[in-house]
């Protein structure tokens, strides 16, 4: 029997996990549903399988493995997307490979995570997407800046970027935005960067939106790049 959403309260964000692999989708599966904010709400081990259940859930969250039988996942991204267009995508692989990463942040995934991660930081990646950003592994931030730096901007990001130059944005910033902007490079979470520097979490989230503005970006991604092409490390 489901649960009843009192007033007030949030639904809880729905998952879709695609792995070709059943005892991981059932361990998965369970460690996502302690977490009331999560309702796993159905599982796929292949592409066709995914697709059939992606249009029958239209879940908000779609956690993608990327080897799967007959068709890689990042291949079958955009057919997944079409299939449920408000449906956020993350990857969760076991694949570290630059090229893998970057094909699945062209193919539409709003994220790019590794299995080697723990069960607390893989909630609060799902969390994040479902609000709305971009996380990847903090293991994979350096490839990412480098496959970035490396790829020229889309017409359609070019309101992205900066209007005025960046090191002088980034002398614009207090102190405090350069802590967490250095915690943005390193690909930390909110919550991680309110921990190391003992302040809340809502505080650091001000402090990313007073980042994005000063260096005239909308994605931490690319706040990243133009911190780490400027040494803030």
């Amino acid at each position: 029997m489901s649960r009843t959403i009192a007033p007030g309260e949030r639904s809880p964000i729905r998952i879709l996990v695609i792995d070709d692999h059943t005892l991981f989708r059932r361990g998965l599966t369970a460690l996502l549903s302690r977490d009331t904010r999560i309702a796993v709400v159905g599982d796929a081990a292949d592409s066709g399988e995914a697709l059939r259940r992606v249009h029958e859930l239209q879940p908000d969250i779609i956690l993608l493995d990327n080897h799967l039988p007959g068709v890689r996942g990042v291949d079958a991204l955009p057919a997944l997307r079409d299939a449920a267009p408000q449906a956020r995508i993350l990857m969760l692989t076991v694949s570290e490979h630059e090229a893998d990463l970057a094909a699945a942040l062209r193919g539409g995934a709003i994220g790019y995570l590794l299995k080697t991660m723990e069960g607390d930081a893989l909630i609060e990646a799902i969390v994040r997407a479902e609000q709305g950003d971009s996380v990847v592994a903090p293991e994979m931030m350096n490839k990412l800046i480098a496959a970035y730096r490396g790829t020229p901007a889309p017409a359609s990001h070019a309101a992205e970027a900066p209007t005025t130059s960046a090191a002088s944005a980034i002398t614009s910033l207090s102190p405090r935005e350069l802590d967490v902007l250095r915690g943005i490079v390193r690909g930390a979470s909110n919550k991680e960067i309110a921990r190391e520097h003992g302040i809340a979490e809502t505080t650091v989230k001000i402090h990313v939106q007073h980042v994005l503005r000063k260096l005239e970006v909308s994605s931490r991604v690319h706040a990243a790049v133009i911190a780490s092409e400027n040494g803030i490390l």
